[in-house]
This record gives structure tokens, C-alpha cells and sequence, in this order.
């Protein structure tokens, strides 16, 4: 798998993209419960018709995420920089700077999530927190691919929530997946798209610093031509004790993922029940 990951870091992004076009596919074709999440999630958050539309991009789009991954984390800092062929906020980004206080980057599983955080990096430096994978050699490939000298890696544990603590602040950015479903004790049961989710309380918590929360996806350009950063201020106000704080971003990664569905993994199971977690009390999780 190494050897793999370092010759697919060779190929153009074009390519990537096309050869994880067809790889997608193929993962959605051969496994019965992958289909079966995608096509849920999607049917749920976007009713059955938008679902049917949208829904070949996303296969698709699940298979370019996984293959253009090599291309970022084994090439340089510098190098990956370059795929970000425009960017829209940096003036947010800039004025949050300017302002002394950290900046927290939520960053749902949209688009090219790997590349924000190493496009900011470019600028100042950013903790990224992170659940260390199971195989060791993806481990490896994270290290090397995630761990710049301006891009700082937090495990998803206590030490690490205490390095996005220090992190802000100290006047740093700090960068998250606020969709991604928590341990057990770390959230609570919470409205996604209409659903009860297990949902993560930390980046709530992380916002009570004062830190200036930002939005942030990478959109896949067509052609494999590059990325488009957004960044943008919340639609609402992150406000209220931590449960509406959490039930707030969730709002607002809704709306992210509805101004391009088919780049969302809609596959990830976001329902999940934790083992150890009671069910929601207004209906049984998956």
C-alpha cells in the first residue's frame, strides 16, 4: 500500500480524479452497505428525487477523495499549495488574523477537506485534530502527508484537545470535522437533517473561547483542474450553552452541504450508535 500511494502521488490530479471517478463506482457497486448508507443519507437530507439526481456525483466524488490524497500528503507543502487555484474569504481569514484572537476552522466531510488546512498552513500555523487509523501504515501516510512544519497534528483524546486549547490561545488557528461522530461522552444526541445524530460537543466548546469561527470546504473543480476554498462566517450566531451551540453548527454544515450535495460522503455513516451510547431518545441510531 505504501508503494501504491507514492506511485499514485506521481500521477496529475486529472488523472486521480478520473481513475477515482471509476474507483468510486466500483466501491459502490461492490459493497451492499456502503449503497445502502449513501442512499439513505442522501434520500433523508435531500428527498428521494434530488437524491436520484445527485447521487452519481457523490459515488464519484467518494472515489476522487480517496485517490488524490496521495498527491497532497506526499508532495510538499508548497507543492500541494498550488492546487488551490482560488480561494474565496481570504479576507476573513486576514481581518481574524488581524484580530489577536484564534481562529477555529470547522470543515465538514466536503469537497477536498485535506486541503484547507494545508493551504492555510502556507500562511500561519494550524492544529488539525485527528483519530489515528487502525492500519499503521496509513498512520504513516498521515504523519508524513499532515505533519508540516506550520501544521500541527492533535490526537482525538485529551492531550489533544488540550493542544487545540493552547493552540487558540495562543492567537492560533485550530481546524476540525465537526460531522464526524464522536466517541462515547464526547456528544450528544442532535438534529442532522432531520435525524437524530450523535454529534460532537468539542467544536461547541472550542467556540466558547471567543475564537472566530469560520466555515471552510475545498471544492473539487471540474476536469481535476484545481481546488476552490471557501471560507465563510456562520449564518447565525454560535450562541447559547453547549447542546445549542453543537445544534447550531449542525444547521450550518447543513447548509454548507446543500449548496453542493454531490460532494458530500454521503456514505460515512453519521448515525452511527457509538457502543457504549444509549439510543436517542426519540428513536433507535444505527
Amino acid at each position: 500500500m505504501r508503494l501504491l500511494f507514492r506511485l499514485l502521488s506521481l500521477l496529475p490530479l486529472p488523472v486521480l480524479h478520473r481513475l477515482g471517478a471509476v474507483a468510486g463506482v466500483v466501491a459502490y457497486l461492490a459493497s451492499p452497505t456502503y449503497r445502502r448508507h449513501l442512499r439513505e443519507n442522501m434520500a433523508l437530507a435531500l428527498g428521494e428525487p434530488a437524491a436520484a439526481r445527485w447521487r452519481w456525483a457523490a459515488v464519484a466524488a467518494a472515489g476522487r477523495m480517496a485517490l488524490e490524497l496521495p498527491r497532497i500528503w506526499l508532495k510538499t507543502l508548497a507543492e500541494a499549495a498550488t492546487m488551490v487555484v482560488a480561494v474565496d474569504g481570504q479576507e476573513l481569514i486576514d481581518a481574524a488574523r488581524a484580530s489577536g484572537r484564534g481562529i477555529l476552522f470547522l470543515t465538514p466531510h466536503l469537497g477536498c477537506f485535506e486541503i484547507t488546512a494545508q493551504y492555510y498552513a502556507t500562511q500561519a500555523p494550524i492544529t488539525v485534530l485527528y483519530r489515528p487509523p487502525r492500519q499503521a501504515w496509513l498512520q504513516e501516510m498521515i504523519e508524513r502527508g499532515r505533519r508540516r512544519a506550520s501544521l500541527h497534528l492533535a490526537p482525538a483524546d485529551l492531550s489533544g484537545v488540550r493542544g487545540l486549547l493552547k493552540a487558540l490561545k495562543r492567537g492560533e488557528a485550530v481546524g476540525l470535522l465537526p460531522d464526524q461522530a464522536p466517541k462515547v461522552g464526547e456528544g450528544r444526541w442532535l438534529p442532522f437533517f432531520g435525524r437524530p445524530a450523535y454529534t460532537m460537543t468539542l467544536a461547541a466548546r472550542l467556540s466558547e473561547t471567543g475564537a472566530t469561527v469560520l466555515l471552510a470546504w475545498g471544492e473539487r473543480l471540474p476536469g481535476g483542474a484545481g481546488y476552490r476554498l471557501h471560507f465563510g462566517l456562520p449564518t447565525a450566531p454560535i450562541e447559547g450553552d453547549l447542546e445549542a451551540r453543537a445544534a447550531a453548527i449542525n444547521r450550518e454544515v447543513e447548509a454548507l452541504i446543500r449548496r453542493s450535495p454531490g460532494q458530500y460522503l454521503w456514505g460515512y455513516n453519521r448515525y452511527k450508535r457509538p457502543k457504549g451510547v444509549p439510543p436517542p431518545a426519540s428513536a433507535e441510531a444505527d
